[in-house]
């Protein structure tokens, strides 16, 4: 759990953007940022974003409905967001864990993520839910 990266402390009820604006969430962080993560599966390599999760009930889009794209891959599970306007990622619905919404830690309001320490790699290559034999 962290509830405070830098000088900028974790909200309860935290602002999220992509870069142009397009999309804003509200994100609910009772807990501070949970599970902050890197994943080496192949969307993720090429996004190199650092993630951390929330409840389904746990992310409220404000604004830009309309401007968020979808995009699934491999197994169609995890259903990836992020905007048509300027290309940013902002969340994702987890396919190991589908209760729950991963997240850009970089779309939160005020917040570097690259100030975040112990960060997981999670092994998204061989991931629990694909039949690697």
């Amino acid at each position: 759990m962290i509830n405070k990266i830098g000088n900028t402390e974790i909200l309860l009820k935290h602002k999220a953007t992509c870069h142009c604006g397009s999309v804003e969430l509200v994100l609910t962080l009772p807990n501070g940022i949970e599970k902050p993560r890197r994943c080496d599966c192949s969307m993720c390599r090429k996004r190199g974003t650092i993630v951390a999760s929330v409840q389904l009930d746990g992310i409220e889009i404000v604004s830009g409905q309309e401007a968020l794209k979808l995009y699934q891959f491999n197994t169609n599970t995890a259903k990836h967001f992020f905007c048509s306007n300027c290309g940013i990622y902002t969340h994702h619905q987890r396919r190991s864990n589908p209760s729950e919404y991963g997240y850009n830690v970089g779309c939160l309001e005020g917040v570097n993520p690259f100030e975040l320490e112990n960060i997981v790699t999670l092994d998204g290559i061989n991931h629990p839910a694909d039949n690697n034999t």
